[in-house]
């Protein structure tokens, strides 16, 4: 089919602009100092001998954000596949039951 190969193409590309995206963002917010402020916050709320926000910390690294948005990225990828495959072929039966469209086209 003509429509899978479109649609996982499209897909793709949509997988590559989140991962794009996602770069983008986080550089973004790494350039406003929005992570230094968070970490100066949480400093200032908690005892600095008390080390457990460094887990929040972890989650905000470059490397954690790219590979979630690539996996995100991947999963679409599938199921966008998947259900433009599946819609396809619901749509041919429906086309194939009743006729399909008729579009005339007059010249007036």
């Amino acid at each position: 089919m003509v429509g899978d190969e479109a649609s996982f193409l499209l897909s793709v590309a949509a997988g590559i602009m989140l991962v794009v995206a996602a770069a983008f963002v986080w550089f973004m917010l790494d350039t406003m100092h929005v992570f230094s402020t968070i970490q100066d916050l949480l400093d200032t709320m908690m005892d600095s001998s008390y080390n457990a926000y460094s887990a929040l910390l972890e989650y905000m690294k470059f490397s954690r954000a790219i590979s979630m948005a690539t996996v995100i990225a991947v999963v679409n990828i599938i199921l966008t596949t998947a259900l433009a495959t599946i819609g396809a072929f619901l749509y041919n039966i429906t086309a194939a039951l009743v006729g399909g469209v008729h579009l005339t086209l007059a010249d007036e």
